[in-house]
């Protein structure tokens, strides 16, 4: 269920990336000039400026939808920090399944948030990303008292997975019905997913539950598994607010964090764009070809987590060398093919697979950053969590932003290709700081120390397995005794 949570998280993100391309209202001089730089796929020799015009409803320049793109981010970021304390407060559970219900529900008004006028849709997408932002520090809270620690790369991994998977669906869907959907085409893409979106609240509220403890269908061996491998009990306890914000391993995972969501989430809201406007593909192609690089991005995520536990439960590598060798695999091979899609010129089929491996190449680094919240403090991890994304959620609004300065009535390849090789250097800047400050260890400061209830609860443990040996001593020597008589 969480695997189809973030399915239904990033269905919800990534909508808009397409249908924005069906909303404007694109004008004949814009798209002249950039067809005579790069020609149409499929039509090489045709000069027509008019085959690339849409006719949507709304007169927004590249800045206002930069704004619109990047709005949902200005909320995002806002509740990170709050979400994973409220997460220790109230449950994973309950903050994760209303944070979703919330963005779902503005979803579906987002059609007439946009007709009401810029403002009102971006105060919407405001609030979705208010509502989104619990959901990621309300899991990891969650992962803390369900996944035993050599578990916790491939759980995260599956788990957050869903993410890229969602993308991967909702980006081809998003352009077949605004091409052929219901409602004149674009809204029918927010009402498809929010409506989505409200369907998996009921069924996550009825079927999950907070702790492998109250979970009503879950077996004792399992349960007494989970709970004797989490590396630290789950105990309320006072949060040390400044021994987290003073620890650098923390951030070293905010910067691994930020480099890779300036990738992940600058190509998630522009590349549909960059298809549109430069390389000229018709919004069902545009869908399609900007989720390819999100499926590869899933497969390597779940892979990487596999192979990165796989490694450490085995002693071949150590925890932060495991983290730190992942990461840097997702930085630089992102790195030097997004230099290379600078020198491609006009070749579409290069382009299009040079940045899809970028982007799902940059999966390998989920393996590094991601769970190494879990690996410095297990009792912490959503409020570290909360912390480090929200750092990592500037690149949703300052990347769509710089995109729209960089190409505002300037549509040209050259203006992309610098942004390309800003998040290069994003990518590379990232990997050289995680590498210097991540660590692989629980804290000293993230360590619960024993507690009387702790003790009671093992001595009676101890107590009952003494008694059920004894028992189990007495009937074999009364049953020796019967077989000499």
């Amino acid at each position: 269920m969480s695997f189809l949570g973030f399915f239904n998280v990033y269905c919800l993100r990534a909508n808009l990336s397409v249908a924005i391309v069906s909303m404007v209202n694109s004008t004949t001089k814009e798209n002249a000039s950039v067809t005579e730089e790069c020609p149409e796929p499929t039509k090489a020799n045709n000069t027509n400026s008019t085959s690339t015009t849409s006719t949507g409803e709304f007169d927004w320049d590249e800045k206002t939808q930069g704004l619109i793109l990047g709005a949902f981010f200005y909320g995002y970021v806002v509740t990170q920090i709050p979400g994973g304390w409220l997460a220790g407060r109230i449950g994973g559970k309950r903050l994760f399944g209303y944070g979703l219900l919330c963005t779902s529900v503005l979803t579906l008004v987002t059609p007439l948030a946009a007709r009401a006028g810029v403002g009102v849709v971006v105060a919407v997408r405001v609030l979705e990303g208010i509502g989104e932002a619990v959901t990621f520090p309300a899991m990891h809270s969650m992962w803390g008292v369900w996944s035993p620690v050599y578990e916790r790369s491939k759980s995260v991994a599956f788990s957050y997975g869903g993410s890229q998977l969602g993308t991967v669906f909702a980006l081809p869907i998003s352009g077949i019905l605004c091409q052929d959907g219901f409602a004149g085409g674009w809204p029918s893409v927010f009402y498809v997913f929010g409506a989505l979106g409200c369907l998996w609240f009921i069924g996550w509220m009825f079927l999950i539950s907070e702790t492998p403890a109250t979970h009503p269908r879950i077996s004792d061996k399992e349960r007494r598994y989970i709970e004797s491998n989490l590396g630290a009990k789950a105990e309320t306890v006072n949060i040390p607010w400044k021994s987290i914000f003073t620890c650098k391993a923390l951030w070293g995972t905010a910067a691994g964090h930020f480099a890779f969501n300036w990738g992940a989430y600058s190509m998630l809201t522009c590349l549909p764009t960059y298809l549109k406007k430069i390389l000229h593909y018709d919004v069902k192609e545009e869908g399609f070809l900007s989720a390819v690089p999100y499926l590869m991005l899933w497969v390597t995520q779940i892979i990487a987590g596999y192979l990165a536990d796989y490694l450490r439960g085995n002693g071949y590598l150590t925890t932060a060398t495991t983290r730190k060798i992942f990461f840097s695999l997702g930085a630089v091979l992102p790195t030097g093919l997004l230099i290379g899609t600078c020198f491609v010129g006009c070749n579409h089929t290069l382009a299009v697979i040079l940045l899809t491996l970028a982007v799902g190449f940059s999966g390998f680094s989920t393996a590094g950053y991601n769970p190494n919240h879990l690996d410095i403090a297990p009792r912490f991890a959503g409020i570290l969590f909360g912390i480090t994304n929200t750092v990592a959620s500037v690149p949703g609004f300052l990347g769509p932003e710089i995109v729209g300065v960089l190409t505002n009535n300037n549509q040209t390849s050259g203006q992309w290709h610098i942004f390309f090789f800003l998040t290069a250097a994003v990518y590379g800047a990232g990997a050289l700081l995680f590498c210097l400050l991540a660590e692989g260890e629980e804290q000293e400061w993230a360590r619960a120390p024993p507690s009387a209830t702790s003790a009671a609860t093992q001595e009676k443990e101890v107590e009952l397995d003494e008694k059920h040996v004894t028992s189990e001593e007495k009937t074999v020597t009364s049953h020796e005794k019967s077989t000499r008589l």
